[in-house]
């Protein structure tokens, strides 16, 4: 029976489910060293299965990772949203931008959209990050996202850092959402050209 992949629109994007054409930028992408903190870099028999999990994990788990799409063009950016393969202690929220897309805010965009569908449409009340200690770019995004780093989380294998996202209660109330929110909007003034900032 075919599952139906909610899509998410924010002000510059468009977040729906992976499909087949959008195979060779995800290739592409965990087969260079970009993805060096998510398994990679992956030869094409990895890379397929890999995609081909992102396909499956809706099916399987009712949530996934979606592609991140420029709304106007339809140029492909990267994923975001949630993941919960085997043997994950809790459910992700986690991101991977394209290498030429990096550097405008999609990844903060997109994440922050996927995570408050989470919270309101399908109840999640916590989510967490996994994020290779040494991928600081992920650190800091997850820090500007609200995320804390959990000392006393499980990790997948001990050598993952735990960032733990602010509940929705505490979203809700906190100026944090709003700041994100300010950000984005930063980010798709075209006048507003940041400069040594960490994106992704």
């Amino acid at each position: 029976m075919p599952f139906d992949i909610p899509v998410i629109e924010t002000e510059r994007l468009m977040l729906r489910g992976p499909e087949a054409q959008d195979y060779p930028d995800f290739k592409a992408t965990f087969s260079s060293y970009r993805s060096r903190f998510m398994g990679g870099p992956l030869n094409t028999y990895e890379a397929w299965m890999l995609y081909a999990a992102e396909i499956g994990h809706w099916h399987v788990r009712g949530f996934g990772m979606w592609m991140i799409h420029d709304k106007d063009s339809g140029e492909t950016y990267g994923m975001a949203g949630g993941w919960q393969p085997a043997g994950w202690p809790e459910r992700e929220i986690a991101w991977i931008i394209w290498p030429g897309a990096a550097g405008k805010g999609y990844a903060l965009e997109a994440a922050h959209a996927a995570r408050q569908h989470l919270y309101s449409e399908l109840g999640w009340e916590t989510a967490v990050s996994y994020i290779d200690p040494k991928n600081l770019d992920s650190i800091r995004l997850a820090e500007r996202l609200g995320a804390k780093k959990d000392h006393e989380a499980a990790t997948i294998d001990g050598n993952d850092a735990v960032y733990r996202h602010p509940a929705p209660d505490t979203l809700k109330s906190s100026q944090a959402a709003h700041g994100i929110d300010m950000e984005i909007a930063h980010y798709a003034d075209p006048l507003f050209k940041p400069e040594g900032w960490t994106i992704d």
